[in-house]
């Protein structure tokens, strides 16, 4: 039984590097494709709400939509690119393609195999979202100063999300299972945590919501920062996205040891 824990968890701190390596080197040979796709989505959405819908709804919380939108749309695309590397790549790697299989007859346990997994849908977040900081703040809707703050809080987002997409992976019996979390989890989260228009709009109920929701807690510390304003609950919004992080490790640790090892 304690043998058995101990695989679930990482053997030491540096042997996820060899995972994240890997990763990186596979996804080498598509990088520009696989960064245009992971910055499309997220730039319609900031060009087309932020110059369209903009016009009509003017200045929102003391700015200009666009530039409201645009803290949204950098902690959505961590969400989203960290998100999809683990359903999909992370799925794949593990269930169709049998890499892990492989691994596992290395000196690798399984919690270096998913630490490293999350630790690479983290670093893809963090492209995707500083692509996004780059864009704004190039077209002056976002101050560069401050961008700097913003870059471990893009890096901690993914590595949550990538985290809670885990315990998904863990749990899918295939990849057609994977749309009930995109529409049920992810879609209703980009509108009732702030991304497209304040919290404050939404019903009381909805607010409390939000209040227990990951993007939530990114976007109340990307935004302010991305406006060069100071953010209230630092040490709230952190610590929330670090248990979103940690959490959900253990859990998919515990759930896919007995998927593949039972």
């Amino acid at each position: 039984m304690g043998e058995g824990c101990a695989a679930a968890l990482p053997a030491n701190a540096f042997n996820w590097i060899a995972i994240w390596r890997r990763n990186y080197l596979a996804w080498k040979k598509v990088a520009l494709a696989s960064i245009v796709g992971s910055l499309a989505d997220p730039m319609i959405y900031l060009f087309g709400l932020g110059l369209g819908l903009g016009i009509i709804v003017g200045r929102v919380d003391g700015t200009t939509y666009v530039a409201f939108l645009a803290g949204g749309m950098v902690a959505t695309s961590a969400m989203t690119s960290a998100t999809f590397e683990t359903i999909y790549a992370a799925f794949t790697r593990m269930h169709a393609q049998r890499t892990w299989e492989a691994m596992l007859y290395t000196q690798m346990t399984l919690g270096d195999i998913i630490l490293g997994e999350l630790a690479w849908a983290a670093s893809k977040a963090f492209l995707a979202g500083t692509g996004i900081i780059i864009v704004a703040t190039v077209l002056g809707y976002a101050t560069w100063p401050s961008v700097v703050y913003v870059l471990p809080v893009i890096m901690l987002t993914g590595f949550a999300f990538a985290s809670l997409a885990m315990v998904v992976t863990a749990l899918a019996p295939s990849y057609e299972y994977f749309i009930f979390y995109q529409t049920l989890v992810l879609t209703p989260m980009l509108f009732l945590c702030g991304a497209v228009f304040p919290i404050a709009q939404l019903p009381q109920a909805f607010q409390q919501v939000a209040q227990f929701l990951p993007l939530a807690h990114a976007i109340d510390l990307i935004r302010p920062a991305m406006l060069g304003r100071p953010a209230g609950s630092m040490g709230l919004h952190i610590g929330a996205l670090c248990i979103y992080a940690i959490l959900p490790f253990f859990l998919s640790a515990a759930l896919l040891r007995r998927r593949l090892m039972s």
